[in-house]
């Protein structure tokens, strides 16, 4: 169920209600508790002195009371919830992602509620464990992004977090963030995406070296020799990837702490993987993902 963005900005807290139950209920109101579908709306008594809230519904098997919100990242949360869908739409339609800044001056909320809600969103888009790994032609590669020191980039660059990510040529990518590079954190996370019968390409990095005993193929691009581009052997697909990650967290974040490396990267992982789709479709699926999963502002701050 796609709708524009300039529909969703003319929801109040009600019809947005409606569209999300649209969304998580297509075939029926389901209980979240225990799945039933015999449920009835609790309307209150018209003589009681705490009338029910609308959209409020009862199980008939496991008797328990919920809204649409339940068992989502909305649960709890005391913004409208046609704030939330308009936050939702922002995050999917822009490329290099929006600020908490942006947000909160855009929607009347606090910036501490602005940011959480921006993180609770990336944390809905998180994809779960693909079963089948990366094919065909797969490129490797690693960068560093974040420090204030300044000086050296790229590798040995001092206070960056490692990011390695793995591109599928016209597929999808996934990133992830590295303690350290080294040979056996690269190898594992490739060996955990890529099917053996891929084909990779990477730079001249030493760490890569090995990897034809385990794949069908590794190509190498030398760029210790300014070497970027021989035939169908590159890694521009990457980078690009690389690119538009680095000028989002450099143009749009400015600053993202190590802490929170890994939710802005399951953002744009989303935004690129959903890239042939449409803004509001990608919204969509951004919402297919709410079911399941909640974010506490104390998990939002995990231990390093």
């Amino acid at each position: 169920m796609t709708m524009k963005f300039t529909d969703i900005t003319k929801f109040d807290a009600e019809q947005a209600r409606k569209h999300l139950e649209a969304l998580r209920w297509p075939n029926g109101v389901a209980c979240p508790h225990c799945g039933d579908m015999e449920v009835y709306v609790l309307n209150g008594k018209a003589t009681s002195k705490k009338p029910v809230r609308k959209g409020v519904y009862k199980c008939k098997g496991c008797r328990k009371q919920f809204t649409v919100t339940v068992g989502t990242l909305f649960e709890g949360s005391h913004i409208p919830l046609n704030k939330w869908l308009i936050a939702v739409s922002l995050i999917c339609a822009s490329k290099k992602g929006i600020s908490a800044h942006q947000l909160h001056r855009m929607l009347g909320i606090t910036y501490k509620s602005a940011w959480f809600m921006a993180h609770r969103i990336r944390y809905a888009m998180q994809q779960p464990e693909a079963k089948e790994k990366l094919t065909g032609i797969v490129e490797v590669d690693e960068t560093y992004i974040g420090g204030r020191c300044r000086g050296r980039r790229g590798r040995g660059a001092g206070n960056k977090t490692p990011v390695v990510a793995l591109v599928q040529r016209d597929g999808t990518v996934k990133s992830t963030t590295v303690p350290r590079v080294t040979a056996q954190n690269l190898k594992s996370f490739i060996a955990q995406n890529v099917d053996n019968s891929a084909t990779l390409m990477t730079d001249d990095f030493k760490s890569y070296r090995g990897l034809r005993k385990q794949f069908n193929k590794h190509f190498v691009i030398r760029h210790s020799i300014k070497e970027y581009v021989k035939g169908n052997i590159h890694t521009n697909t990457i980078e690009g990837y690389f690119s538009l990650l680095k000028r989002g967290i450099n143009g749009v974040f400015h600053h993202v702490s190590s802490k929170h490396l890994h939710r802005y990267l399951t953002e744009f992982d989303f935004r690129y993987n959903m890239r042939k789709s449409s803004d509001s479709e990608r919204a969509c699926v951004a919402f297919a993902g709410i079911e399941g999963k909640r974010l506490l502002y104390r998990d939002s701050f995990p231990a390093v």
